[in-house]
């Protein structure tokens, strides 16, 4: 049985958010807070100043559940619960969701808004990475870049049925076609999967604006400078906007480290609840 605490997050967290070369607004957002192993990144959409609206709503609404969850969790005083983080992860999501959509019927500006989402949670030796849509996590480690999830688009899920060949990717008429996002239907299908995460590993969580412009070499040549993490994150969204900067770009990096000692998260419980 593990000992109280042990599952306490350990990690360095670092970002940079851009509006890129062309876009006047930045629809990105992001929140993270290290003590709690959290990273949530969300990339807006929609006319206005509504991506910008969908994308400020689905991280702080997924952030304010999440941060209220995951002290109980990693103060567990046996295996890390993922299973109950996975329904933690859904229901913030949800919720976020319905915000946003009711959001979208009260104003007419709102019309139509919604957002992608990717958030990344570590809880002792895994990081728990939930997404919808095109926004990226990638994990760096020995020299070696991985995108652990797959992006929700179109034109990706045709070549892999075999109805498009691969040059559609190169076709400004199917980029960026999301196909799962918050906000445009009632019910959402988060994708949730749990990743091996040993000390010295680094997640990217990213948008499109970042991948679009910078190929996953040119991602790597950034890990492999060992920058300070703070130093990468500025440094990713340096490149991609000298590679064109089409769209708004953000780079949310988690490196992890030694796990905490034994009766931090039931400190941070005791803290939270005023004892």
């Amino acid at each position: 049985m593990a000992a109280l605490g042990t599952t306490a997050p350990h990690c360095e967290m670092a970002s940079r958010t851009d509006a890129g070369r062309v876009r006047s607004a930045n629809e990105d957002a992001l929140r993270f807070d290290a003590n709690l192993g959290l990273a949530i990144l969300a990339d807006g959409m929609g006319g206005y100043a509504a991506g910008e609206v969908a994308s400020r709503m689905a991280v702080d609404e997924i952030f304010d559940e999440l941060a209220s969850a995951l002290p109980h969790l990693h103060a567990a005083p046996v295996s890390p619960d993922r299973a109950g983080l996975h329904e933690d992860m859904r229901f913030a999501a949800a919720r976020a969701n319905a915000s946003i959509i009711a959001a979208a019927r009260r104003e007419p500006d709102y019309e139509g808004m919604g957002s992608t989402l990717v958030i990344a949670v570590l809880m002792h030796d895994r990081m728990t990475v939930a997404h919808l849509g095109d926004s990226r996590c990638y994990r760096w480690r020995a020299g070696v870049l991985e995108q652990v999830t797959r992006d929700h688009c179109w034109v990706d899920e045709q070549i892999a049925m075999g109805a498009l060949s691969v040059d559609a990717l190169l076709d400004p008429r199917f980029r960026n076609i999301v196909t799962r996002a918050l906000g445009i239907e009632d019910e959402i299908d988060l994708e949730v999967h749990d990743h091996e995460a040993l000390v010295g590993d680094v997640f990217l969580l990213c948008s499109d604006g970042l991948t679009d412009m910078l190929d996953d070499g040119a991602i790597s040549a950034h890990f492999g400078a060992g920058k300070p993490l703070v130093e990468t994150a500025s440094l990713l969204v340096d490149a991609a906007n000298e590679a064109g900067g089409r769209d708004n770009i953000s780079a949310l990096l988690v490196q992890v480290g030694t796990p905490q000692s034994p009766g931090w998260a039931a400190r941070l419980v005791r803290r939270l609840h005023g004892g």
